[in-house]
């Protein structure tokens, strides 16, 4: 029991190690699947790289990773550190994001991750503790749907997150699921960078007509009723799902349309929350966000 301890203690103590090299973590998360949450956070990851940022990406979905598909890193591995620290080294991506995946570890696709929450919560751990991420302006955390074990992890062992951006779609369903994602940030005292509406219209590249596919407008109006900030609407894009099978972040190959022109605005609406300060209210479109909770090694 003793030797666990010192186990669990030293752990912990690596991973404010690591994490201390690191300026600003932020986690991206939703209320449920298939709003476009990792396709979100690649682009997001590589507008920043644009911008001359050091950015790292941790894909925290454990089932179902698709941060390497995005980022064209899909048969990398893993490497072990030359530092001597004895850790991990993150697979590099394009502009130099570095990339941590449980995709990197499984032998093939067909290889399934059947683990309960206290495997999830090590794998996370193991993550956050003993990857040689080195110096980061950016960490970037892609989490999977809703607010389960890898979630919960992350939130609680990240030291000093500086906030979760939501990302959600129009339509009503999402903006029923968006409020328990907001919920569970809030519970854990983590403060709401904004939400980002994603596939939020569409513009015909023949006529130009735009069509609200899926409605328009469902983000915002959850913003304003939740008193948390707005983002941005990312209208739909066909070369989105082509770059994102290609495994080119879209923002890169297409920066001239409006869908890339809108993740930019995002990206500087994050650098505009951030310049407040952490630690401190941050007035955002007359909407305040809370002092950060304390870190859980500080309890």
């Amino acid at each position: 029991m003793e030797e666990r301890r010192r186990e669990i203690q030293e752990q912990e103590k690596r991973i404010k190690m690591r994490m201390a090299k690191i300026k600003h973590k932020l986690a991206i998360l939703s209320g449920k699947g298939g709003v476009g949450k990792s396709t979100v956070t690649t682009n997001l990851a590589a507008a920043l790289a644009k911008r001359g940022y050091n950015v790292g990406v941790l894909d925290a979905d454990i089932h179902g990773p698709s941060i390497p598909k995005l980022l064209g890193v899909r048969n990398e591995k893993l490497t072990t550190s030359q530092t001597g620290d004895q850790g991990f080294v993150p697979v590099e991506g394009p502009f130099g994001i570095q990339v941590v995946s449980m995709d990197f570890l499984l032998p093939s696709d067909e290889t399934p991750v059947i683990w309960r929450g206290p495997m999830k919560m090590g794998a996370i751990k193991q993550f956050l503790a003993d990857v040689d991420w080195g110096s980061l302006d950016f960490l970037l955390v892609d989490l999977p749907p809703g607010s389960g074990d890898e979630a919960l992890s992350i939130m609680q062992l990240l030291p000093d997150i500086d906030g979760a951006i939501v990302v959600t779609a129009p339509s009503e369903v999402s903006q029923i699921v968006v409020k328990r994602a907001i919920g569970f940030t809030r519970e854990l005292k983590v403060p709401v960078v904004g939400i980002v509406e994603n596939m939020s219209g569409f513009v015909c590249p023949k006529c130009g007509t735009e069509i609200d596919i899926f409605k328009s407008g469902g983000g915002q109006k959850i913003a304003e009723q939740l008193g948390v900030p707005f983002l941005e609407k990312l209208p739909l894009d066909s070369k989105i799902c082509e770059d994102s099978d290609n495994g080119a972040p879209f923002v890169l190959e297409h920066a001239e349309t409006p869908a890339a022109k809108a993740f930019m605005r995002v990206v500087e609406k994050v650098e505009e929350y951030l310049k407040q300060g952490r630690n401190h209210e941050f007035s955002f479109s007359h909407l305040s966000v809370r002092k950060r909770r304390r870190s859980l090694f500080d309890e």
